[in-house]
């Protein structure tokens, strides 16, 4: 049997980035936005995943968070994929981040091995807040994207790594965690 992986941080949303997601959600039809009790940082999107693997999956998280602590995350920035031009995915950025790169890096190794295949492009630290399902009425999400370019959306801690299960629903994904990896240093 086989589900929809995912290996990630939640993140916790405050108020900031609470408004920030209903103001995108007013701002077009075109986006679907995520719920944001469903929002986190993906480390290694897995896909579809064998039951089996699951505590091959674990001993990786595991190995990758070695020696990590917890610590705090920063959660500054809006931005889109590819380009605020041609928008696919909007995001908020992750400042403080560099213990998560190098846990991302240290996934995609040893997972490699278990087949999930390498990313293709660099690990990017981002919270995705809405996917683009159309391209029309996005003025007003770009304007809304430039003028919160650098503003801050408070912090969260960072104590522990999640193994997830995705179903995809009509009205969105449904996340599961199957295994929770607390930071320990």
């Amino acid at each position: 049997m086989t589900f929809r992986g995912f290996i990630a941080v939640e993140v916790p949303a405050g108020p900031a980035l609470e408004a920030l997601a209903a103001e995108l959600r007013n701002a077009s039809g075109s986006l679907r936005v995520i719920p944001t009790d469903r929002i986190h940082l993906t480390l290694k999107f897995l896909g579809d995943t064998e039951e089996g693997l699951v505590p091959e999956i674990v001993a990786a998280i595991r190995e990758a968070t070695a020696g990590v602590h917890p610590f705090e995350l920063r959660i500054r920035g809006t931005g889109a994929f590819p380009s605020l031009g041609r928008m696919n995915v909007i995001w908020v950025g992750a400042e403080g981040a560099e213990a998560l790169a190098r846990i991302a890096d240290a996934l995609e190794a040893s997972l490699e091995s278990l087949g999930f295949p390498r990313e293709r492009r660099p690990w990017k630290a981002h919270v995705t807040l809405a996917r683009v399902k159309g391209h029309r009425d996005l003025d007003r999400v770009r304007r809304i994207l430039e003028a919160q370019r650098d503003a801050s959306f408070g912090s969260i801690p960072v104590d522990a790594v999640h193994l997830k299960k995705s179903v995809l629903k009509p009205d969105g994904a449904e996340y599961t965690t199957l295994e929770r990896v607390p930071l320990t240093g």
